[in-house]
């Protein structure tokens, strides 16, 4: 039986940071840190494709009951729509490592406010501030529905 698919997480192996009093926002030990975090995210995603890779490959069989077939298609249908999700979360990944490269990380895209430590640590890729997210959601949902 298929098994629901899960958006992929931001990785929970980290120690949060704690920034010192008067410490300057997004400085080079914070910049670190998010590098590291995003490292690390995007060797367990490699690391999810490379067992997606050997379990198809291992798993295919040629069923000769159409509904044990059916079964099987499906399952590997859910596990390669997970994999392209992660693709382009690796895509995020990447550009967001670039962004750090640039000393352009860590400011919100549509107002430049400082985005957030704790938000950085929950989805290392936000490009938004909570505010700012919150109106896109809010504008998405008006026109989406």
């Amino acid at each position: 039986m298929p098994v629901a698919q899960k958006k992929p997480e931001a990785p929970k192996k980290f120690i949060p940071y704690e920034p010192a009093a008067g410490e300057e926002y997004m400085n080079e030990k914070q910049l670190e840190h998010f590098r590291q975090i995003l490292l690390g995210w995007k060797q367990e995603l490699m690391e999810e494709v490379d067992r997606t890779v050997r379990h198809l490959q291992e798993e295919a069989n040629n069923y000769a009951d159409p509904a044990d077939r059916a079964t099987q298609e499906e399952g590997f249908s859910l596990e390669l729509r997970t994999r392209d999700r992660e693709r382009k979360l690796l895509k995020k990944i990447n550009e967001t490592l670039e962004m750090i490269d640039e000393d352009d990380y860590g400011f919100c895209d549509a107002c430049g406010v400082e985005i957030g430590i704790r938000r950085l640590e929950a989805r290392p890729t936000a490009t938004l501030c909570v505010d700012c997210k919150t109106l896109a959601e809010l504008k998405e949902k008006q026109l989406g529905g």
